[in-house]
């Protein structure tokens, strides 16, 4: 586990060794010249406020062993441009992303099954996203305050399960079937 680089100014770079396998609470929140990371495939879980903070941070690749993202594990950074959520991903946590001002595009793996609450909230660059069949609970404040979200891709299927959650971006909803 690493726990020991919380509100490291100075850290601009890291490269997390492969004898890691989870990535703890508050690993490197507040971590604000946090450019880059790269994350081995030993790696099976990102927890909550990981990264938080990490302003500096523009992409990131999450590797496929991960099959949990913690809530609020990407939020408030700032730059983050992309990020790539693997396949093996089955839940997102409650405002992984919030505040990620920069993120422009997320497409959501078949694999997720639960998309927390303000996953993506705040995400004001944020046009579209991908939901997919997968998805069997979404809180219906995944998207609150994203300004420049035009677009939410999903199924009539998918759609008619989640409805009463994305009643609040019905005018964006483009169906892919």
């Amino acid at each position: 586990m690493i726990y020991k680089y919380r509100d490291c100014k100075s850290l601009n770079s890291v490269t997390i060794p492969d004898s890691v396998t989870s990535i703890v609470d508050y690993a490197f929140s507040r971590c604000t010249s946090l450019q880059s990371v790269t994350i081995p495939d030993s790696v099976t879980s990102i927890g909550g406020s990981a990264f938080y903070g990490c302003r500096s941070l523009q992409s990131v690749t999450i590797p496929d062993s991960v099959t949990s993202i913690g809530d609020w594990a990407f939020g408030s950074c700032s730059s983050l441009q992309s990020v790539t959520i693997p396949d093996s991903v089955m839940s997102i946590g409650d405002s992984a992303f919030e505040d990620c001002s920069s993120l422009q595009s997320v497409t959501i793996p078949d694999s997720v099954t639960s998309i927390g609450g303000g996953a993506f909230g705040g995400c004001n660059s944020l046009q579209s996203v991908t939901i997919p069949d997968s998805v069997m609970s979404i809180d219906r404040n995944v998207f609150a305050g994203c300004s420049s979200l035009h677009s939410v891709f999903i199924s009539h299927k998918t759609y008619d399960r989640l409805k009463a959650n994305l009643q609040n971006y019905s005018s964006k909803i483009k169906f892919t079937d």
